[in-house]
């Protein structure tokens, strides 16, 4: 186990009738708010006035930014800075899924520097001071709501990267799992493996001596699988939509990363789908992670085989370690397929003839990966996998 510092200031309230902690939460501490969220449906779904109806309890005064849209917009984000600014604004709000609360991030990081923003998701500028974000979470996927990281497209370059910090992460999270009742299935289940993914970046990994943090890890896995296939059969299933909301927050707050190496390859590889073609985040992670698993699987066997044998039930005896871990990916790729996500590109209906410009832009800054490292070539390979 690797020497670690853990950072988790992130207030969670919690269930049914949660956004009634809001006032108190707000309540003195701030006086201009600015009520950040997505394209319209947590108005039509009642959220909205939810939030409004709690905020005038308050007497702040609230300021309003829609629009936000799935792999958030730098120029959204430019846009929320100026208004900031011109307000001074104390506090953002982010009401929606983890494009809204990434978009929120990065406004309040740029609302104090007159540094060009972009700059920090190049690695010009650093992280010294950001205004406090409160987040209504809609969507559990991203973990957003208590992570130290931000995710925004440069649409004009077409690039998709991450600033990360602690001084991101958001002072309080509003988590009622009735507000993801209204999700369509194929949001529901794209931030299933959302989800997922943000486990497998830590769980895959070659530091040694972690039992803790593997079992902790297969456990959520678990959660995550069984009451994803709940859903299927009742999608108001308050207790399965509860159990999701809050793995997928432990799934990306760094708990299940204590004393581990990281590997952030597949979210490298599949963000250049969605900068390229709009695809929605946790779809690329479907089409990419058992594409990336199969490519580096051998690189150890050990941790797939605890993969193919703890979490999807395969029997270890009279086989090789090599059959065992290749047929872990198989029911991964089957649970894939049972809840309605798409494998592959082709699948997804996404090109298949621009690799190498994929490959470029995921290696614009360098090469990556900590399992095995991927350059620019292993990165072709990869996709050609996912075709």
């Amino acid at each position: 186990m690797k020497n670690f510092s853990f950072y988790s200031p992130t207030i969670i309230k919690f269930g049914k009738g949660s956004i009634e902690k809001l006032p108190k939460l707000v309540e003195g501490n701030y006086k201009k708010i600015l009520l950040h969220y997505g394209g319209g449906s947590i108005k039509k779904n009642g959220i909205y006035d939810d939030a409004i109806d709690q905020l005038k309890k308050t007497g702040v005064e609230v300021f309003e930014l829609g629009g936000v849209k799935p792999n958030p917009a730098l120029s959204m984000v430019r846009e929320g800075i100026k208004l900031v600014k011109e307000e001074e604004i104390d506090l953002i709000l982010a009401v929606g899924g983890g494009s809204v609360i990434d978009s929120a991030k990065a406004i309040a990081l740029g609302a104090l520097t007159e540094a060009d923003i972009w700059d920090f998701f190049l690695g010009k500028e650093r992280v010294e001071k950001a205004l406090p974000v409160g987040v209504v979470l809609t969507i559990p996927a991203t973990g957003s709501e208590a992570s130290m990281g931000s995710v925004i497209t440069n649409e004009e370059k077409n690039l998709k990267l991450a600033v990360n910090h602690d001084l991101l992460r958001p002072v309080f999270a509003i988590m009622d799992p009735e507000y993801t009742m209204s999700l369509p299935r194929d949001q529901t289940f794209a931030g299933v493996m959302d989800i997922l993914s943000h486990i497998f970046e830590r769980y895959f990994t070659k530091t040694e001596n972690v039992g803790l943090t593997d079992s902790l890890a297969e456990a959520t896995m678990k959660t995550v699988i069984s009451n994803a296939y709940k859903l299927l059969k009742n999608p108001d299933d308050y207790n399965a939509r509860a159990e999701i909301m809050l793995a997928g927050t432990l799934a990306h707050n760094g708990l299940l990363g204590l004393g581990r190496e990281d590997d952030w390859s597949s979210h490298q590889l599949g963000h250049q789908l969605s900068a390229l073609y709009g695809a929605t985040h946790g779809v690329t992670l479907g089409i990419i992670f058992p594409a990336w698993m199969k490519y580096v699987y051998r690189e150890n066997l050990d941790i797939f085989n605890k993969f193919a044998v703890n979490v999807f039930g395969v029997s270890a005896a009279g086989n090789t370690k090599e059959h065992v871990a290749l047929e872990g990916i198989r029911r991964f790729e089957e649970f894939l397929k049972k809840i309605g996500l798409p494998r592959s590109l082709k699948e997804a209906g996404l090109p298949t003839n621009e690799f190498e410009r994929m490959a470029d832009l995921a290696t614009s800054m360098g090469s990556f990966g900590a399992l095995m490292k991927i350059d620019k070539d292993d990165a072709v390979s990869i996709y050609k996998l996912a075709e």
